[in-house]
């Protein structure tokens, strides 16, 4: 069927108005494509990472190189999905967006936005994962869900409640909305 504009219409679930490349605390979960068990397992509370959930995890950790207006906070890859806060900042004058500062001085010429940074994430990962499918001569499909879900963290009660819901993802597993 081709494309036709009337029936075939993307909506954002973004806030609407919203500038994603200001300081701030963002929360951000990312799905497998139909919730495919790809990262490894839960055993007895804990993420044992297989060979796709170590390239998960080493490219979460690698982004702030890519980003440098970006700082890392909890983050947790669970067999289908990863949950992470991603703190960004206001490069020029290290302001994290919640009042406090950083010890960054970089100069961002271009910010990027969320979704550039969940954008450049979803795919360094497909990549590599692709690269192990193809060594193996196996299929890999679409990687991922179309779009990703996010929170902003407006104030430290909300950013307590989903740092302890990261943190104890795991031991909470057979509780979660994706397990199934």
């Amino acid at each position: 069927m081709p494309y036709d504009p009337s029936i075939h219409h993307r909506r954002s679930i973004r806030l609407k108005g919203y500038d994603y490349s200001q300081a701030g605390m963002y929360f951000i979960t990312i799905t497998c494509q139909n919730r495919i068990f790809r990262f490894g397992k839960i055993r007895d509370g804990e993420m044992i990472l297989n060979d796709f959930g170590e390239i998960a995890f080493d490219e979460w950790m690698k982004l702030p190189e890519r980003y440098p207006n970006m700082l890392l906070d909890a983050f947790q890859v669970m067999p289908n999905h990863v949950h992470g806060i991603i703190v960004l900042v206001n490069a020029a004058n290290g302001d994290d967006g919640g009042g406090g500062k950083n010890d960054t001085s970089v100069v961002a010429t271009n910010t990027p936005t969320i979704g550039d940074i969940v954008g450049a994430y979803k795919s360094l990962v497909a990549n590599k994962c692709l690269e192990i499918y193809k060594s193996r001569n196996e299929y890999m499909g679409k990687f991922w869900q179309r779009d990703y879900w996010d929170n902003i963290i407006r104030n430290e009660t909300a950013y307590r409640y989903i740092d302890n819901y990261i943190v104890n993802n795991p031991v909470n597993w057979e509780k979660d909305r994706f397990f199934s």
